[in-house]
């Protein structure tokens, strides 16, 4: 399958081969975990260049659990991981990223009403 936004821009999405996919594109659930890892850090980026924080590079990991024996099977935890990389202010951080997740990013404020979202980050040079 191929979903295509008002831009012309495509994604491939397929399922696991235990229901018929061929694993040759994300599956619609890692989409949403995708989707919250851009968001939170499209928005962390943001305020940070607000806050005059030179972030060279980010990179975040986003781990989910989800509910096991249950139709629909829903996130259950959510665990974000961000990577940060540059001479950055650790409360400046702090402040982005809850800011990020509690007020702006959409995806999160979806997500949180039947998952557990946590995070964790480091800064690097």
């Amino acid at each position: 399958m191929e979903a295509t936004n008002e831009d012309g821009v495509s994604i491939n999405m397929d399922a696991s081969p235990d229901i018929g996919g061929q694993n040759k594109g994300m599956r619609p659930m890692q989409l949403l975990l995708s989707g919250i890892g851009g968001c939170s850090t499209i928005d962390i980026l943001d305020i940070l260049k607000k806050q005059r924080q030179e972030v060279k590079d980010i990179k975040v990991n986003v781990n989910a659990t989800r509910y096991e024996g249950e139709v629909p099977s829903l996130f259950k935890t959510i665990q974000l991981e961000y990577v940060l990389y540059g001479s950055l202010d650790e409360g400046k951080v702090k402040r982005a990223i809850d800011l990020s997740l509690d007020k702006y990013c959409s995806v999160a404020k979806i997500l949180e009403k039947t998952a557990e979202i946590s995070y964790s980050f480091q800064i690097k040079p």
